[in-house]
């Protein structure tokens, strides 16, 4: 497992786990980030990353892309 600020662009890759604080994995689980799913990083602009998760585009911060394990 790595986290997936680690992940090649254009990679597609699967979600092992979300850690942080319930309120941070809340809120990525209604981003779409869930154990399971598929996400794949599109571009990455001063550390933070632009990614591709459940058929829609989201900016995540490095802070958050930290705290999902692929």
């Amino acid at each position: 497992m790595m986290p997936l600020i680690l992940a090649a662009p254009g990679e597609e890759n699967i979600i092992r786990k979300v850690g942080g604080s319930p309120e941070m994995r809340r809120h990525l689980a209604g981003l779409g980030f869930v154990a399971g799913g598929a996400v794949t990083v599109v571009s990455t602009i001063a550390g933070n990353l632009i990614v591709n998760v459940k058929d829609t585009r989201v900016a995540i911060s490095r802070e958050m892309a930290g705290r999902i394990m692929i």
